[in-house]
């Protein structure tokens, strides 16, 4: 089986939106945590806004999903920068040089 792997389009503002991710319907929610050692973070939550884990850090290099093996979600969700593969995202440039991508499998 191929893994294919697409873009969530995002912009630099909070936002909760719903998606499809491996066939399954999910509302996710991004909020900026403007404190020292802080940055962007994201929720999920099922279709019906039940919350399913919250706070996760947009971090570079890791599987976001990887710790929440009981969501069940057939895919990872990773988080690219641009100009430098390991920078955090900042506020303004989350949807413009630092992207979030869905890999289903």
């Amino acid at each position: 089986m191929t893994a294919s792997a697409f873009e969530i389009p995002l912009i630099a503002a909070p936002q909760t939106f719903l998606i499809t991710l491996a066939g399954m319907q999910y509302r996710l929610t991004l909020q900026y945590r403007d404190a020292a050692k802080a940055g962007w973070t994201l929720d999920i939550a099922d279709a019906n806004s039940q919350p399913l884990v919250c706070g996760i850090p947009l971090v570079t290099g890791v599987d976001l999903l990887e710790p929440y093996p009981d969501l069940d979600i057939k895919g990872q969700l990773w988080v690219q920068t641009d100009a430098n593969p390991d920078a955090v995202p900042t506020f303004s440039g989350l949807g413009r040089e630092s992207r979030v991508y869905f890999v289903a499998q």
